[in-house]
């Protein structure tokens, strides 16, 4: 997830942390806001998924490709 996620936003990506926080913690933090919390949504997100709400967050005009089109 992080490498797409560096690959996808390139440009708007400045620094990407994987923090070892325990067992069955995962938390997806943009700009200080938590996009992604496996607690709440009760899993992982689908890489496409995810992209949506960091696109949402950095770059709301930027376009998915086909990510946007499924």
């Amino acid at each position: 997830m992080a490498q797409e996620l560096l690959t996808t936003f390139s440009d708007e990506i400045d620094e990407l942390s994987l923090i070892p926080s325990g067992p069955g913690s995962f938390e997806i933090v943009v700009s200080d806001k938590v996009v992604w919390s496996r607690k709440k949504q009760e899993g992982f997100p689908e890489i496409k998924q995810l992209k949506k709400l960091v696109r949402d967050i950095l770059s709301p005009a930027k376009d998915l490709g086909h990510t946007d089109k499924l």
